[in-house]
C-alpha cells in the first residue's frame, strides 16, 4: 500500500510539472495574453496591434489621436474696466439737480427731481425728460452720469446728475454646481473672472476629485481644470453677462488588473498622467507574482481614428508593452500618457509558475515520503 501511494504521489508531481501553465494564477503570462504561443502571434492574423513603448516610438504615439478625451478649448483673461459696467436690463436710480428758479426739470420751489427704477432698455438706452433716449450701456456709472449731464446743457445749463445702479439684472452670471453656494451672481465689474465667481460661491467642494471647470457661453462650451486656473493667471477667464460656470469632478478613469498591487477602477487625480504615475497609484506590481518585463496597456481606438491622416494606429485594439527592467523602458514609461479607459495589466512572472510547480512537486514528494514511512 505505501508503494502504491508513492507511485501516485510521483505521478501527480510529474503531471503538475508537465502542465504547470494550468496551475491557479491571478494573471496571464505575457506570451499568453499576446498570443505568442499560437498562430495568432502573426501580426497579419491577430486582430490587435502590439506596440512597444520605447524612446524611438514615443514621438510616433504622440502624433496619434487621443480616444476618450473630448477636445475643449479655453479662453484667456481679457481685463476690462475695474468699475461696474451698465448693461441692458439694469435698473438705475437717477436724480437731477438744478438751481434755476424757473427750470423745466423741477416744480417751483424744488431743486431736484428723483427718477427711481429707470430700466436700461434692450438697446442700452434710458429715456430722459426733454432730452429723449440716451445710450448708457457699456459705460461705468460715472461715465453714464457725465453723458446724461451733457445732454441737459441746452435744457438747464446748471443741471447736475446723480446716478447709481440700483439693480444689476443685466450683468448676471450663473454658478451652476460644484461649489458651496451655487446660484446667480451679478458681475461686480467688467473684469469679473471665473475664479472670482467661484470664490463668491464659497469655493469648490473639498472632496471633489480633480475639479473640472465648464464655461457655457451661448452655444459654445469651454473646459479646463481648477488646477490650471490656479497655476496660470492668464487662464482666469473674464466673464460676460449670461455666462454659466459649472464645477464638476473629473470623470476620467483607468483600470488595473492582473498581478498588480491593486485591481480596481482609478479616477484621474490630475489632468495628465503617465504610465509610471499610474503604476504608483495601483501600488506597483505584486512582488511575488508580477512580471516587470510584461506590463501591458490595453487601449481601444474608435474606427475613425484607425489609420487617421497624419498617422494613427493600425488596429482598433492596441496593446502597448512596457519593460521596466531597462533604463529606456523606465524613462519611456514616465513619458507615455495614460488615457481615460485604458487598462493597465500586469502579467504573471514565468518564475511564479515554476515556483508553483516546485512547491507542488515538493508537497507531493513530501506526501509520498510520509506515505513510504508508514
Amino acid at each position: 500500500m505505501p508503494i502504491m501511494m508513492l507511485r501516485l504521489g510521483l505521478g501527480a508531481a510529474l503531471g503538475l510539472a508537465l502542465a504547470g501553465c494550468n496551475l491557479p494564477r491571478g494573471a496571464g503570462l505575457e506570451s499568453e495574453v499576446l498570443g505568442m504561443r499560437s498562430s495568432s502571434a502573426d501580426p497579419a492574423v491577430r486582430d490587435f496591434a502590439v506596440e512597444p513603448v520605447t524612446r524611438a516610438a514615443l514621438p510616433v504615439y504622440a502624433a496619434w489621436p487621443r480616444p476618450g478625451e473630448e477636445p475643449m478649448g479655453w479662453l484667456e483673461r481679457q481685463d476690462g474696466p475695474a468699475n461696474r459696467v451698465i448693461a441692458p436690463g439694469d435698473v438705475l436710480a437717477i436724480r437731477l439737480w438744478t438751481n434755476e428758479a424757473n427750470s423745466l426739470l423741477a416744480a417751483p420751489g424744488q431743486r431736484a427731481i428723483a427718477m427711481d427704477g429707470v430700466t436700461v432698455s434692450s438697446t442700452g438706452s434710458v429715456f430722459m425728460p426733454y432730452v429723449g433716449n440716451v445710450k448708457v450701456s457699456g459705460m461705468s456709472p460715472d461715465r453714464a452720469r457725465e453723458v446724461i449731464e451733457a445732454q441737459f446743457v441746452e435744457v438747464s445749463p446748471s443741471a447736475q446728475v446723480q446716478l447709481e445702479v440700483a439693480e444689476s439684472t443685466g450683468t448676471l452670471v450663473s454658478l451652476v454646481g460644484g461649489v458651496q453656494s451655487p446660484g446667480t451672481y451679478p458681475m461686480r465689474n467688467q473684469s469679473y473672472t471665473v475664479l472670482s465667481l467661484i470664490a463668491e460661491g464659497g469655493g469648490v467642494i473639498e472632496e471633489m476629485n480633480n475639479p473640472q471647470i465648464r464655461l457655457i457661453r451661448g452655444d459654445a462650451i469651454y473646459g479646463t481644470s481648477i488646477d490650471r486656473l490656479f497655476s496660470d493667471p492668464r487662464l482666469d477667464t473674464t466673464l460676460r453677462p449670461g455666462d454659466k460656470v459649472i464645477v464638476e469632478p473629473d470623470e476620467r478613469f483607468f483600470l488595473s488588473l492582473g498581478a498588480a498591487g491593486r485591481e480596481a477602477r482609478h479616477p484621474f487625480p490630475t489632468d495628465q498622467m503617465n504610465a509610471l504615475e499610474a503604476l504608483s497609484i495601483i501600488g506597483g506590481l505584486n512582488d511575488a507574482r508580477g512580471n516587470p518585463k510584461g506590463i501591458l496597456i490595453l487601449r481601444n481606438y474608435p474606427l475613425p481614428m484607425v489609420g487617421a491622416e497624419g498617422g494613427g494606429p493600425t488596429h482598433e485594439r492596441v496593446v502597448f508593452t512596457l519593460d521596466l527592467t531597462t533604463a529606456d523602458g523606465l524613462f519611456s514609461a514616465g513619458q507615455f500618457p495614460i488615457l481615460s479607459g485604458d487598462l493597465v495589466y500586469a502579467t504573471e512572472s514565468p518564475l511564479t509558475a515554476a515556483d508553483s510547480i516546485l512547491a507542488a512537486l515538493g508537497t507531493s514528494l513530501g506526501i509520498a515520503s510520509r506515505a513510504r514511512g508508514l
